[in-house]
C-alpha cells in the first residue's frame, strides 16, 4: 500500500480507551438495530414457520456483523456519509419504519390494535388516492394481481404507506440541509464518508461529483417505475417471484420505496458536498486545474 509523509495509522492508545470504547458502542447498538430490523417482519406477520425464522435469524447476523465491522473500523468500506450524521440515521429510520408498517398493514386483521388500524386506514387512503394510470404506486400495487383482486387492494395500501414515508424522509432531509447547514459538524473527510468515490479517479472531483449527484438523482426518480417492469417483465420470467407471501410484499414494497428514496438522498448529499468544495476553493482563492483531481 505504500506510506505517506506525515501519516500514520491510529492506534488504540492515539484514540484513547473512552474513544474505543464510544466507538465499540456505537457500532454495537446499530448492529443490533439492524439485525432487529431484519426479524421485524417476521415478528409480526403470522404463519411464519421455523425454517424461515432460522434463515432470517442468519441473515440479520450477517448484517448486523456487517454494520458492526464497518462502524469499528477506522476506514469503512461500503457505508457512506457514516461521519455526517444524521444522513445514515435518517436512511435507517426511513427503511424501518417502511418495514415495520408495511408489515402491520400485511398482517392484516391479526392485528387489531390502534397503530394496526390507522396504518390500513392511512395506506388505503394514500394508495387509493395514487391510484391512477401511470401512477408509480399503481404500478407497483399491479406487481402483486390485477386490479379489484384482494392482493392488488393490499399491495396498493402498502404502497401507499411506503411512498408517504419515502416522502416524508426526503422533506425532513431538505430540512436538515437547509436549515441545519448539513454536514455542519467539523471538517467533511471524502475519503472516509465517501470511501466507494475515488477523488484521485482523474478529473477535476467538482465536475465527478456534480455528475454522479445528477445520475444519482434521475435513478431516484426513475425506479419508482422501472422496479415493477423489472419484477413483472425480467424477474417473473426467469425466477419465480411471487407476492402471495406476506414477509416478499413486504421487502419488495420496502425495497421499491427505500431505493428510490435513498438515491434522491444520495444525490442532493453529493451535490452538497460538491457545493462546498467550490465554496473552499472560492474562498481560498484556488482554481481547478483541468484534468487534476482536486
Amino acid at each position: 500500500m505504500g506510506t505517506r509523509a506525515g501519516h500514520r495509522t491510529p492506534s488504540v492508545r492515539d484514540e484513547g480507551f473512552g474513544a474505543v470504547a464510544t466507538r465499540l458502542t456505537g457500532a454495537g447498538v446499530r448492529a443490533f438495530l439492524v439485525m432487529v430490523l431484519v426479524v421485524t417482519p417476521s415478528v409480526l406477520l403470522p404463519g411464519t414457520g421455523d425454517d424461515a425464522k432460522e434463515m432470517v435469524a442468519l441473515i440479520a447476523l450477517a448484517a448486523g456483523v456487517l454494520t458492526f465491522v464497518e462502524y469499528n473500523a477506522d476506514y469503512p468500506g461500503l457505508i457512506e456519509f457514516r461521519d455526517a450524521p444524521p444522513f445514515n440515521r435518517l436512511r435507517f429510520l426511513m427503511l424501518f419504519a417502511t418495514v415495520f408498517v408495511v408489515s402491520v398493514v400485511a398482517a392484516g386483521p391479526s392485528l387489531t390494535s390502534p397503530l394496526a388500524l390507522v396504518a390500513r386506514e392511512v395506506g388505503q387512503l394514500i394508495g387509493t388516492a395514487m391510484d391512477f394510470p401511470y401512477s408509480p404506486v399503481r404500478l407497483a400495487a399491479l406487481m402483486a394481481g390485477a386490479p379489484g383482486t384482494d392482493a392488488y387492494a393490499l399491495a396498493l395500501s402498502a404502497a401507499g404507506i411506503g411512498y408517504l414515508i419515502a416522502l416524508l424522509s426526503l422533506a425532513f432531509f431538505l430540512i436538515a440541509l437547509r436549515f441545519h447547514g448539513w454536514p455542519a459538524r467539523g471538517a467533511f473527510n471524502v475519503w472516509i464518508n465517501l470511501p466507494t468515490f475515488d477523488p484521485t479517479a482523474g478529473g477535476d472531483v467538482v465536475d465527478r461529483l456534480d455528475r454522479d449527484a445528477r445520475v444519482n438523482i434521475v435513478l431516484g426518480f426513475l425506479l419508482p417505475f422501472l422496479i415493477p417492469a423489472v419484477v413483472r417483465l425480467g424477474l417473473g420470467t426467469y425466477l419465480p417471484l411471487s407476492l402471495d407471501g406476506p414477509q416478499s410484499l413486504v421487502w419488495v414494497m420496502a425495497s421499491w420505496s427505500f431505493l428510490p428514496a435513498s438515491l434522491f438522498m444520495r444525490g442532493i448529499a453529493m451535490g452538497r458536498v460538491a457545493q462546498m468544495i467550490r465554496t473552499t476553493r472560492r474562498l481560498n482563492g484556488v482554481a481547478p486545474v483541468p484534468g487534476v483531481s482536486a
